[in-house]
């Protein structure tokens, strides 16, 4: 396997081509096939540009949790290839780009009628700016202009922020809109792992430190009952979003104060997230705890 993944093949540049090429001729493919001229053809264009670029997003967002938890060829091998997973990534985005720009031009009665959200439109546009701004500074001329803390700071922001994206999407279609298709399922669930494995890497780095540390461990039996709690019904909360969301909705919206953050502030007011920081507290209780050798 170690010889594998070292082949050229599937490492740097070569890597990203095998990858980025069938997505193009797949998006030109997909336009030789639609009538453009109607909103929307242009819409479901949209929707496949985004279902070929999240797979690399979610392994991108997990590639270095996998080497902390695994170390070994395969953690390797996402680690000296994460940057050209993520230019997949943002490729696949250019096409998305596109027809969105499509859309707008060329289809806009169609687009403030049945499309336009305000607040989606910011979450988009943040969306963008992160992963334009990500994209540039994976080549050295740009990020040579930056200090290593900044250039992490950015990238790590903009990881989360565009995972949080790609995860509410499906999110919503599983939970709040009728007959998910199978593919809902899988980027749900697989955006959903991909962020329980940075929780467990980071996890396992604190317990880490903390023992060579020597740093006592408050209440650890208590913090580790406690975080296999918050596992459990954080886990049960992400499976079953249908039976809790109209409440925690009526519970968390349609207050004066609110009113500014429902149409203007990405992904208020957090419902898809609330099982995934219920396992955050869980990550962090565990991270309280001894490690055992």
């Amino acid at each position: 396997m170690n010889k594998v993944l070292k082949s050229r093949a599937i490492n740097g540049w070569n890597l990203f081509w095998i990858i980025t090429v069938p997505i193009s001729l797949a998006m030109i493919l997909g336009m030789t096939r639609s009538d453009l001229s109607n909103g929307p053809a242009v819409s479901s264009m949209i929707q496949a540009s985004v279902r070929c670029a999240v797979p690399w997003l979610y392994l991108a967002f997990a590639a270095s949790s996998v080497q902390i938890l695994w170390p070994g060829p395969l953690g390797l091998w996402l680690a000296r290839n994460r940057k050209f997973i993520g230019l997949c990534f943002a490729a696949a985005m250019a096409w998305q780009g596109f027809f969105i720009l499509w859309m707008v031009l060329v289809h806009s009665d169609y687009y403030i009628a049945e499309v336009y959200v305000m607040r989606d439109a910011i979450e988009g546009v943040v969306g963008y700016l992160f992963l334009g701004a990500m994209t540039l500074t994976s080549f050295m001329p740009f990020r040579k202009r930056m200090t290593p803390g900044h250039w992490k700071l950015l990238h790590k922001s903009g990881m989360y922020f565009l995972w949080a994206y790609a995860f509410s999407v499906y999110w919503w279609n599983l939970f709040y809109y009728d007959n998910p298709g199978w593919l809902d399922y899988t980027y749900y669930w697989m955006g959903f792992a991909a962020w329980c494995l940075r929780a467990a890497a980071w996890t396992k780095k604190r317990r880490t430190q903390r023992a060579k540390r020597r740093t006592a461990s408050t209440g650890h039996t208590l913090f580790g009952v406690l975080a296999y709690v918050a596992f459990g019904v954080g886990l049960v909360a992400a499976a079953f979003g249908k039976a809790w969301y109209p409440t925690a909705a009526n519970l968390l919206t349609g207050y004066s104060f609110t009113r500014i953050p429902e149409l203007y502030v990405p992904y208020w007011p957090f419902e898809p997230w609330l099982p995934v920081f219920v396992i955050a507290l869980g990550a962090y209780l565990l991270s309280r705890t001894p490690r055992t050798e």
